[in-house]
C-alpha cells in the first residue's frame, strides 16, 4: 500500500506543479487548440488555449511509479516488473502518437492533425509490439503479462484466442479504448475527471487482486478457490495509481474554465492505458462498465455516423453524446458535472461487479 500512495502523491505533486509551467511554455510558442467551426459556437472562445497537457500527466505517471520503485528497492524490495514497464510503454507510445497529431494541428493551424492513415500506423504498431511483448517474460510462476483468454473478472476458460488471435483481439481493444478517450475528451474536465473515476477502480481492483493472488501462499481454502492469476497487480496498481495522481493534479488546470487542453497527447495515452489495464489485470469484459461513459461517448459517434449515412438523419443534434445536450442548451458545467457523475456510477458498478464476482468464487 505505501508504493501506491507514494505514487499518487509524487504523480499529483508532479503534475499539479508541471502543468503551469506548461501552460507558460506552450503559450509562448504558440501551441494553442484549433476549434471546429461546426461544433458548438461557445467553444470558438477556447481558440489559441495551449494543449498537448497530456505531456504533463505522461511524465508524472513516469515520476510517480519510478519514485515509488526507488523507494521500494531502497527499502529491500523488488524492482520494476515486466506488466508495469509494457504498460508505460503502451501509455507512452500512444501519447507519442497524439503529441504529433496534436502537433500537426497546431503548426497547419487546423483542428485535424494526423491523417488517418499516418494515425492508424502509429496505433497499430504500439498495439501490436505491445500485444506481442505482453505474452513474452513468463515468471517462475509460467504466468506471462497477458493471456490468450477472453476476461470478465478472470480469465473465461472457455473462450481462447490462441496467440495470433490474442494480438488481433489486442490490436481492436486498444484502438477502441484509445479512441474512446479522444472522442469523451471534448469539455473542460470531461475526460480527465472520468479516467480519474477509471483509474481509481484499477487501483482497487490491482491491489484486491494482489491480496488474493495465487502465489499468495498465506491464502488457503475458498480464498484460493478464488485466487487471480494476475502476473504483477502491485505493481500495476502503482502504475495507475501514478496516472491517477497526475489526472489529478492536471483536472486543477483542466477544470472549467480550461487554462490548458489534454490533447490527443493526453487522451491517445489515457485510452491506451485503460486498455492495458482491462488487458493485464484480465477484466477486458469488466471494463466496458468500468470505463462506460467512454463506451457511450464512442457509441453515439458510431451510430450517429451508421444512420446517417443510410438514412440522411441525425440521432443526435450533434455527436459525440455531449455536445448533443450543449447544443440543446445545456451549459457546459452542467454536462461536465452530470457525466462526471454517471462515469463515477459506472465505476462504482464496475467495482461492485468484481467483488461480486469474487464472492461468487469464494462461496461468500
Amino acid at each position: 500500500m505505501k508504493s501506491i500512495l507514494i505514487a499518487a502523491v509524487v504523480g499529483l505533486v508532479v503534475s499539479i506543479l508541471l502543468t503551469p509551467y506548461l501552460i507558460k511554455v506552450f503559450s509562448r510558442q504558440g501551441f494553442g487548440q484549433e476549434i471546429r467551426d461546426d461544433g458548438p459556437q461557445t467553444h470558438l472562445k477556447k481558440r489559441g488555449t495551449p494543449t498537448m497537457g497530456g505531456t504533463a500527466i505522461i511524465i508524472a505517471m513516469w515520476t510517480g511509479y519510478l519514485a515509488s520503485v526507488i523507494v521500494q528497492m531502497a527499502t529491500g524490495g523488488a524492482g520494476p516488473t515486466a506488466s508495469a514497464w509494457l504498460l508505460l510503454y503502451l501509455t507512452t507510445g500512444l501519447g507519442v502518437v497524439g503529441m504529433l497529431d496534436d502537433y500537426i494541428k497546431i503548426r497547419k493551424q487546423r483542428s485535424l492533425g494526423l491523417n488517418k492513415r499516418a494515425k492508424l500506423i502509429g496505433q497499430l504498431f504500439i498495439a501490436v509490439s505491445f500485444a506481442v511483448l505482453a505474452l513474452q517474460f513468463r515468471n517462475v510462476g509460467g504466468s506471462t503479462p497477458a493471456s490468450t483468454h477472453l476476461s470478465y473478472a478472470r480469465d473465461l476458460k472457455f473462450i481462447t484466442f490462441g496467440a495470433i488471435g490474442f494480438v488481433i483481439f489486442a490490436i481492436l481493444v486498444i484502438a477502441a479504448w484509445s479512441n474512446a478517450v479522444n472522442f469523451t475528451d471534448g469539455l473542460d474536465g470531461l475526460a480527465a475527471g472520468s479516467c480519474v473515476m477509471v483509474l481509481g477502480t484499477y487501483v482497487f481492483i490491482c491491489y484486491y487482486q494482489f491480496r488474493n493472488a495465487c502465489f499468495n501462499t498465506e491464502l488457503s481454502g475458498a480464498a484460493l478457490n478464488g485466487c487471480y492469476q494476475v502476473r504483477d497487480p502491485l505493481d500495476i496498481a502503482v502504475v495507475a495509481a501514478a496516472a491517477l495522481g497526475g489526472c489529478i493534479g492536471f483536472l486543477w488546470w483542466n477544470a472549467h474554465p480550461a487554462r490548458i487542453f489534454m490533447g490527443d497527447a493526453g487522451s491517445l495515452a489515457l485510452g491506451g492505458l485503460i486498455a492495458g489495464l482491462s488487458i493485464l489485470t484480465r477484466t477486458e469484459l469488466l471494463t466496458v462498465v468500468i470505463a462506460g461513459l467512454a463506451v457511450v461517448e464512442m457509441l453515439s459517434v458510431v451510430v450517429q455516423i451508421l444512420v446517417y449515412k443510410t438514412r440522411r438523419i441525425r440521432i443526435f443534434k450533434m455527436a459525440p453524446f455531449h455536445h448533443h445536450f450543449e447544443v440543446g442548451g445545456w451549459t457546459e458545467t452542467t454536462v461536465m458535472v452530470r457525466f462526471w457523475l454517471l462515469a463515477a456510477m459506472s465505476a462504482a458498478l464496475g467495482a461492485a461487479l468484481f467483488y461480486a464476482d469474487w464472492l461468487s468464487h469464494t462461496g461468500g
